[in-house]
């Protein structure tokens, strides 16, 4: 008889079959033997290692004769199917063994003896997380540790596993490589989108009618410098529908058309959002916050999810909403990191992994959204992570250099710039400065304030009423709204990210904006790069007042757009809102300082005929300034903006905007625009940057309080099978602990809900003699049991027997502080040994919140 693979299901015990007892010997992978029935003789009718020759013959204390097999893998088999017979001779090719007396009397001692532990070896999903649940970083760390460990040790025996080890090291550089490859192309293609539909809302190219409008121009031979927005081969569509460039019924033909692609773009990302990706919808960076933290949303980075946010983020930018497509862009690069990660089984079986894999991605998404690579890397350390090792920060830096080069090679602006908002002043500013700077930071910090206010006010109510049952006539309301108010003025009319690169810009000789209209001085003999400041005209006079609607209406629609059922950026609608602030304020500092320039403040600094102030500073500056009042962030915000338009020399204008706008703000509230919508959707994030000063204990904070029922806890040695699955079955707990007895309540281990299951589910499986009566048992050796019983299940294999735990005297701000630093999922409070409850982290998420008078309900999740 020779040795066979045990199949799935484990036969009956003792099975008859032609005279002989046919039984199963489960060894372990290195060959040693788990349980032994009771024998007379044994017959192994093929060779085997030296390992299973072995350990037979330690195991069943006998000498053991007979060949050794010249193929050692023999011994890793997991099962080893063995056919006994009362007699049997020694052949060459086989050993005997002879007067065996089993530890195990199968008729007489049921259960006595070393049962077998079908645990012993890792079964399928061990170590997986439910969908809105909570990862325990510990566990993920430690399992990291062993595997880098085995493959340590691994790469010493042979020349292969040590090109995997370097494989398997090189795997995440080689994710990064890919995540920045793909992040670059999908925002180049995404940039390139979004110009030609924008442009298609108002005409068409006759040559190719993919082209924008200025590839259009670019093209053709007939445009000249005066008239470079007008060339033959581009039709507005009143031109090519009814011949006519002029006029009021030319007028009304493109307000009409503006209106229903605006409309039709919208309508038709709103449904790819419902009916295929949910989780496409809104920024996205409230939720990546989450996960970083450690929390388990499936399906929101998934593929599904990544195609239709980036065809989406298309539409809904190119129907003119007061939206931009930064935030979404941290999404899909996010989406690619877990694509990317998943084909890599050191990143897509530990959650822990996986999560340096998105910090990184994070960081190549900002660095494509804004050409900003350091400033990606900062915003994804300040900003987004939870955990920012050291490995993860220069893997963050690469994967950011990669997507910015890949960018840099589409080339979507045709301006050999990451960015279409690059700027070059001739101008230093000038300490005077400083107060109107400061000022716009004031502006920057009350208008994120009352942003946030508003916007999570309107989000509250699309989520408890009507309103959030129709999000497509929600969509398609606001859309309208917007196209038609939008396109009677200029700077409503074209997009967000031109109204943002016209007011950064500095007004030159070459300039044909409403804003450069300037009086000038036909003495004037200066160079074209030093023009002087000059008295404003009628144009600029104009523009003044056209963009004080605009300001005005982006501040009203954009808090009824960010939160709606489509992708919505925030990062660019608050940086038009503070260009447009800073540039009025520009213009007005500019013009104060020509016509009086003789008082003291600019006395000293700015002479007659001279270039002192430049307005496209002032909108740089309140575009940070802004965007920091409703991120909160500051260093990260810095960095962006000097990246974002080159403007190194004017960092300390930035910084003093920043903090200020940060100060103010924070006057008001400590939460950023993402940590209000994550607070709003009742994620469980512990912020690391809160702070908790209050003095309570952790006894005030554990369960079971005082009134409700006991703590559900499993006994290390005394419930059965069937006890458990009630449990489970009756509660939804993530977790039991494990105690001595229900007397004692001396603490053992924890054990997870999920494991439970999944151990219970596959011992049936492949177990015979498992039962609803069968005790299980969590030590190392099975509990004395009455004859007759069924077989015990050994379940110690799931049970953590270092679980984190405090005293119930502990101060709840080192707790806090435990599971912000730990990424605890739970904790249990004894006193000398004694179980007396447990805190999870949505306690103390909880907790906070009602120690802020705010509502402990909120926190929905684990």
């Amino acid at each position: 008889m020779s040795l066979q693979k045990r199949p799935r299901r484990a036969p009956p015990l003792f099975p008859a079959c032609d005279g002989a007892v046919k039984r199963w010997l489960p060894m372990n992978r290195d060959g040693a033997l788990r349980r032994t029935p009771t024998l007379q003789r044994l017959d192994l009718g093929l060779p085997v290692s030296r390992t299973v020759r072995n350990a037979l013959a330690l195991f069943l204390s006998r000498p053991v004769c007979g060949a050794l097999s010249e193929q050692p893998e023999r011994a890793k088999a997991d099962w080893i199917y063995i056919p006994l017979q009362q007699s049997c001779l020694c052949g060459s090719n086989s050993f005997c063994l002879e007067g065996v007396t089993s530890m195990v009397n199968a008729g007489a001692m049921s259960g006595s003896g070393n049962l077998m532990d079908f645990l012993d070896e890792p079964f399928p999903d061990v170590g997986t997380y439910e969908d809105f649940h909570t990862i325990d970083w510990l566990r993920e760390k430690s399992r990291d540790t062993d595997r880098h460990r085995k493959i340590t040790s691994k790469s010493k025996e042979s020349i292969w596993e040590f090109i995997k080890s370097l494989l398997d090291a090189w795997s995440g550089w080689v994710v990064m490589l890919l995540i920045g490859l793909l992040a670059g192309t999908l925002a180049g293609v995404i940039d390139l989108a979004v110009d030609w539909m924008t442009d298609l809302k108002e005409g068409v190219c006759l040559s190719a009618f993919w082209y924008s409008h200025e590839q259009c121009c670019w093209t053709s031979n007939e445009t000249t410098f005066e008239d470079r927005d007008k060339c033959p081969l581009w039709q507005k569509w009143s031109e090519l529908l009814v011949n006519q460039s002029e006029g009021a019924s030319a007028y009304i033909l493109n307000y009409l058309m503006y209106i229903l692609w605006a409309l039709l773009f919208a309508f038709l990302a709103v449904s790819l959002v419902r009916v295929f990706a949910p989780y496409a919808c809104g920024s996205g960076i409230p939720e990546i916050k989450t996960i970083l933290s450690g929390f388990i949303i499936r399906g929101y980075l998934g593929k599904w999810t990544l195609l239709i946010k980036t065809v989406t983020l298309v539409l809904v930018v190119s129907s003119g909403l007061s939206l931009g497509k930064e935030g979404p862009l941290v999404h899909v690069a996010c989406c690619c990191g877990n694509f990317f990660s998943s084909l890599f089984s050191k990143y897509s079986k530990n959650e822990g992994k996986r999560r340096e894999v998105l910090s990184a991605a994070a960081a190549a998404g900002v660095s494509v959204a804004f050409g900003a690579p350091i400033g990606g890397v900062l915003f994804s350390l300040e900003e987004v992570s939870y955990y920012f090792p050291l490995k993860t920060l220069w893997r963050s830096f690469f994967a950011a250099l990669v997507a910015a080069f890949t960018l840099r090679s589409i080339n979507p602006f045709g301006n050999s710039r990451l960015v279409l908002f690059y700027v070059e002043y001739h101008t230093p500013w000038y300490m005077a400065e400083l107060f109107p700077f400061i000022l716009l930071g004031v502006f920057g910090g009350l208008w994120g304030t009352l942003f946030i206010r508003c916007n999570i006010a309107w989000c509250r109510r699309r989520k408890t009423t009507k309103l959030g049952k129709y999000p497509v006539l929600e969509v398609i309301v606001v859309t309208a709204i917007t196209a038609i108010s939008a396109y009677p003025n200029p700077y409503t009319r074209q997009s967000t990210s031109e109204l943002i690169s016209e007011l950064f810009n500095d007004c030159g000789a070459l300039e044909s904006s409403q804003l450069c209209d300037y009086i000038n001085d036909p003495n004037m003999t200066r160079p074209v790069d030093d023009i002087p400041d000059r008295p404003a005209g009628v144009g600029v006079y104009t523009a003044m007042w056209q963009l004080a609607l605009a300001l005005i209406f982006k501040i009203v629609i954009t808090i009824f757009t960010f939160g709606m059922k489509i992708p919505s950026g925030l990062f660019i609608p608050s940086m038009a809102v503070g260009a447009m602030a800073g540039r009025m304020v520009g213009i007005g500092v500019e013009q104060l300082a020509y016509h009086h320039h003789d008082w003291i403040v600019f006395r000293n600094w700015c002479r007659p005929g001279a270039d002192c102030v430049t307005p496209g500073l002032y909108a740089m500056v309140g575009a940070a300034a802004c965007l920091g009042g409703v991120t909160r962030m500051t260093v990260s915000l810095v960095v962006i903006m000097f990246e974002l338009t080159g403007g190194l020399e004017y960092i300390v204008p930035l910084m003093a905007a920043a903090v200020t706008s940060k100060w103010v703000a924070d006057a008001f509230g400590k939460e950023g625009i993402y940590e209000a919508h994550i607070h709003l959707n009742g994620y469980p994030f512990l912020d690391v940057k809160d702070e908790f000063t209050h003095r309570t204990l952790a006894t005030d904070v554990m369960r079971p309080r005082r009134g409700e029922p006991p703590l559900s806890v499993l006994t290390q040695d005394s419930m059965t099978v069937e006890d458990v699955e009630t449990l489970i079955k009756e509660t939804d707990y993530n977790g039991f602990p494990v105690v001595v007895s229900r007397d004692s309540e001396r603490l053992i281990g924890f054990a997870q809900r999920r494991e439970l299951i999944l151990a219970i589910k596959n011992a049936r499986q492949r177990q015979e003699g498992i039962v609803s009566n069968s005790i299980m048992y969590f030590t190392e050796e099975p509990p004395e049991l009455p004859a007759n019983s069924p077989h015990p299940l050994k379940l110690r294999r799931v049970l953590n027997l270092s679980p984190f735990t405090v005293t119930d005297h502990t101060p709840m701000e080192t707790v806090v502080d435990i599971f912000r630093k730990l990424g605890l999922r739970q904790c249990l409070v004894t006193r000398s040994g004694r179980l007396l409850g447990i805190i999870t982290k949505k306690d103390v998420l909880r907790h906070m919140a009602q120690m802020a008078n705010q509502d402990p309900e909120s926190i929905m999740f684990n």
